[in-house]
């Protein structure tokens, strides 16, 4: 079983939309073993971001600073993969129909929800944001 990260951002939390997204990931039969709402150190974020421009990264982490997230570990066969195509686009233009991002954004800015993009860097978010 492979598994990665996933992050409900601020927008997700605030909006009401934690439980239909957790429906879509475990409607897909993926399986999430570990769940946590959390409003993490602005170090955490400034680690998380670091390779954003500077200029673009603290708009960012003023906005994942803003609210509490959900972070998530979520387990399954191809689960990067299919985390990733259930997202959609980071451009909200972008973004099919269907998708977290299609159906529920219209911004970049507040994009809803964040997961790793490779098996290398689900190791090291899970690590970042599960500490125990």
């Amino acid at each position: 079983m492979e598994k990665t990260f996933v992050m409900l951002k601020p927008d997700a939390v605030k909006r009401g939309l934690i439980g239909k997204i957790i429906m879509r990931i475990e409607d897909k039969g993926f399986k999430i073993t570990s769940m946590q709402m959390m409003n993490p150190e602005r170090s955490i974020f400034e680690n998380h971001y670091a390779h954003l421009s500077d200029e673009f990264r603290d708009s960012v982490i003023d906005f994942m600073i803003s609210g509490s997230v959900v972070a998530m570990i979520v387990e399954g066969d191809n689960v990067i993969e299919g985390i990733r195509k259930m997202m959609g686009k980071t451009k909200w233009q972008d973004a099919m129909p269907g998708t977290i991002r299609g159906d529920f954004t219209n911004t970049t800015t507040f994009n809803l929800i964040h997961g790793s993009d490779s098996k290398d860097n689900a190791e090291i978010e899970i690590k970042r944001f599960f500490t125990k």
